[in-house]
């Protein structure tokens, strides 16, 4: 972290503890006792602007049937969940101490669900991507989905976090959700069976005279087994590649970064973090594996890229810089369109701010989270293929890399 992100989240914690502060001032008397102005990160508020907010206050304290005097505390977490919602952005959330320790407990990665990656998108609780073998992908959830209520709660004016702590319980019991999905008429209610969930790495698979490397997550342990699979693919003979990100929902970056590495020459941007002006934007460029160039000379070697709805985040750094710097060719539909930055800000001891703090921009300059990428080859996934059990989009990158020198 530079020393600018430092100096943000600096005044991002004086910030909130200046607006509690201020709240706390007025609010036995309203807005009478509000400060008549501050000065947050050159942001100038005033006393006149805080005059609905004590008004509103007054009338609840005043008139609301269950209000009571011990409530304040809640007022003033619901106050800053308002201000972390005012930027119109899904993935900046202030967590009040219950959905703090239970966001500290899903990134840790030990959880029992469904399996199913989900965002907003376009003001819609999204699937982003079913986890392979998961309760959602067995019960037929599909990338794209849009979840329009969670048992018998609707999903219009729910968090992502909120939604998650509906969906999420112990091994063996059942939640009821219904989704629309592009296509169909009618919403599907679907009911799944929570289970323990172990997320997926990587499979391989020889098709032929061609080499498949399916990866399912960017974690960790992503990058070691990313490299067996690499030294398999260039014993193996092969010289083409197929590489599966479809319904891969990202993960850390630093897996990205160092599996694109083994493509590209040292020096090579994959990413770029854009801090929008409030920091040094950082760019991250190949660690020069460049194995395949290395390995082949002057033989010619092919790799295509499935991608589609849920590819997301990670999946599509790793697409876009092998897409944009002529190393591979996109095939399928296009992708999720995650391209953001989060870091999570303790404010007390027991809360908690996620925050953007920087966008993801592909080698050329393209923002990840405005559209996604667009494959070279779009290629839709049909109810009749679905029916016949064809790959058409596996079939597609097969028909490209035998058909190219």
């Amino acid at each position: 972290m530079n020393n600018q992100q430092q100096k943000n989240i600096v005044f991002l914690i004086i910030g909130v503890i200046l607006i509690v502060l201020a709240f706390m001032a007025g609010s036995n008397s309203g807005e009478k006792k509000a400060r008549e102005s501050i000065t947050i990160n050159g942001v100038s508020i005033t006393s006149k602007q805080f005059e609905p907010f004590w008004k509103v206050w007054d009338i609840i304290s005043e008139k609301h049937v269950a209000a009571t005097t011990t409530d304040s505390q809640a007022r003033i977490w619901g106050a800053i969940s308002g201000l972390a919602a005012s930027q119109n952005d899904p993935y900046t959330v202030f967590f009040p101490p219950e959905e703090s320790k239970t966001f500290k407990s899903d990134i840790s990665g030990n959880f029992e669900g469904v399996g199913m990656e989900i965002a907003i998108k376009d003001k819609v609780l999204t699937v982003v991507s079913p986890l392979k073998n998961s309760p959602a992908e067995k019960a037929g959830v599909k990338a794209g989905d849009k979840i329009i209520k969670i048992n018998d709660v609707m999903t219009s004016d729910l968090t992502v976090e909120k939604s998650v702590k509906q969906i999420r319980g112990p091994r063996g019991t059942s939640v009821k959700i219904i989704i629309i999905r592009e296509g169909v008429s009618a919403p599907i209610e679907k009911t799944l069976i929570r289970d323990v969930i172990d997320i997926p790495t990587i499979e391989k698979e020889i098709k032929s005279d061609i080499y498949v490397i399916r990866l399912f997550s960017f974690t960790s342990q992503s990058p070691e087994l990313f490299r067996q699979a690499i030294r398999e693919f260039l014993e193996s003979g092969k010289h083409k590649l197929i590489i599966d990100l479809r319904g891969n929902p990202g993960g850390y970056l630093d897996a990205a970064w160092d599996i694109s590495s083994w493509f590209l020459p040292i020096g090579k941007v994959i990413v770029t973090e854009d801090f929008g002006g409030k920091g040094e934007n950082k760019v991250y460029k190949s660690k020069g594996y460049d194995v395949l160039n290395k390995f082949f000379g002057n033989s010619p070697y092919q790799v295509a890229i499935l991608v589609d709805a849920g590819s997301a985040s990670a999946s599509e750094i790793m697409a876009g810089a092998l897409q944009e710097h002529g190393v591979a060719k996109l095939v399928g539909t296009k992708t999720f369109g995650k391209g953001s930055v989060q870091e999570l800000v303790p404010i007390t001891s027991d809360t908690s701010l996620k925050i953007t703090i920087a966008r993801w921009l592909t080698p050329l300059g393209h923002n990840l989270s405005h559209d996604g990428l667009a494959p070279d080859y779009v290629v839709e996934v049909t109810q009749k293929d679905i029916d016949a059990k064809v790959d058409a989009q596996f079939n597609k990158a097969v028909e490209i890399l035998r058909k190219e020198p």
